[in-house]
């Protein structure tokens, strides 16, 4: 099996930065899409930024210009660098990989972190 784990969330006032990690582990062969995906209170889910095994990156366009996702193959982490933050951007923010596991390589698995709660607000 595959655990996400997440970090870096807290509180912050607007216009202020936090870093968001996470750390897949456990059978991974390897990794397609890394994401990151929030959730507000009495919202959907929604898609935040995405970091795809070929080096491509997508964001959400509330969240462009402000925040930037990177990724670690050789480690297979992913952060979310998240600056001038806004009280919308206030949600838990949860880490996606799509993996190949090593005993099932025929197709991939989502799997999801426990989330991470950011607070923005003065």
């Amino acid at each position: 099996q595959v655990q996400l784990v997440e970090s870096g969330g807290g509180l912050v006032q607007p216009g202020g930065s936090l870093r968001l990690s996470c750390a897949a582990s456990g059978s991974i062969a390897s990794i397609n899409t890394l994401d990151w995906y929030r959730q507000a209170p009495g919202k959907q889910r929604e898609l935040v930024a995405t970091f795809t095994s070929g080096g491509s990156t997508n964001y959400a366009d509330s969240v462009k210009g402000r925040f930037t996702i990177s990724r670690d193959n050789a480690e297979n982490t992913v952060s979310l660098q998240m600056n001038n933050l806004k009280p919308e951007d206030t949600a838990v923010y949860y880490c996606h990989a799509d993996v190949v596991l090593l005993m099932f390589r025929k197709r991939t698995y989502d799997y999801w972190g426990q989330g991470t709660q950011v607070t923005v607000s003065s």
